[in-house]
């Protein structure tokens, strides 16, 4: 498929989404967001992709928000469905992929851009990041998740901070509140993504997926964590991913999977 608002390249399982919109600083629109959506769907369904980088055109931002002309005079009913349209076709669908989704993060990450980091599985900054909930200062709130994953990420107290003043955060402080995996140089941070997503690729796709599920179980109303890892270690039993994987290790050489 032919997208206008993103690039897709693949190369030895990895796929690399760059969302290009430099000239809007990456901002998310209805058509980018589609575009991710369709190509996230591709992803998970191929064979051939093991890992997803997302990241952004440019060095100045990874996403600096959602494009804000497009829903400035909206409804309450309009706001409501923009809100549950974003999380069913990008923020829950990367939270939720079996595919594992490294965010790699250049510049600012406002808003939707933010979001968007957290619903993804790692993430990784280039040491000039700078990130943020701004919604309150609009008239609005987070409608993403940010409220829900920033409080899970970087806990309760940190969030409301981040929220009610809107302000943003360099990249150390990202760290230190576990809102990142770990702050690289600029020059350094698609090396990084790419070492990463190579050591994950190596591992079981199958293994990846379930643990995947058993981490996001503890944080889904009316699921016991624990619970759900003990079946979902059993199954694993079942599968040719672990007879592979125990049988190599056996015989001391290594998997293919």
């Amino acid at each position: 498929m032919t997208y206008e608002n993103i690039l897709v390249n693949t190369d030895a399982g990895i796929q690399t989404i760059t969302i290009n919109r430099p000239s809007k600083l990456n901002a998310l629109n209805k058509a980018t967001i589609e575009e991710l959506n369709i190509a996230l769907q591709e992803a998970e369904s191929s064979k051939e992709t093991g890992v997803i980088i997302l990241t952004g055109a440019g060095e100045k931002a990874f996403v600096a928000g959602a494009d804000i002309s497009e829903f400035a005079h909206f409804s309450v009913a309009e706001g409501k469905a923009l809100s549950q349209k974003g999380h069913d076709d990008l923020f829950n669908r990367i939270d939720g992929m079996g595919t594992p989704v490294i965010a790699a993060v250049n510049g600012f990450a406002l808003g939707g851009g933010l979001e968007l980091a957290m619903s993804s599985h790692i993430r990784i900054f280039a040491d000039n990041a700078r990130v943020g909930l701004p919604e309150t200062s609009l008239g609005v709130i987070p409608g993403y998740g940010g409220t829900q994953r920033l409080a899970q990420i970087a806990g309760k107290g940190r969030a409301m901070q981040m929220v009610l003043t809107a302000e943003m955060v360099d990249a150390p402080t990202a760290l230190a509140y576990g809102i990142t995996n770990k702050v690289v140089p600029l020059e350094e941070l698609m090396p990084t993504a790419l070492k990463m997503a190579k050591k994950i690729s190596r591992n079981s796709p199958m293994a990846i997926a379930t643990a995947i599920q058993c981490v996001n179980a503890n944080y889904t109303s009316g699921v016991n964590g624990l619970a759900f890892e003990v079946d979902a270690f059993g199954k694993c039993f079942g599968t040719d991913d672990f007879k592979e994987g125990t049988t190599a290790f056996l015989e001391k050489r290594k998997a293919s999977f």
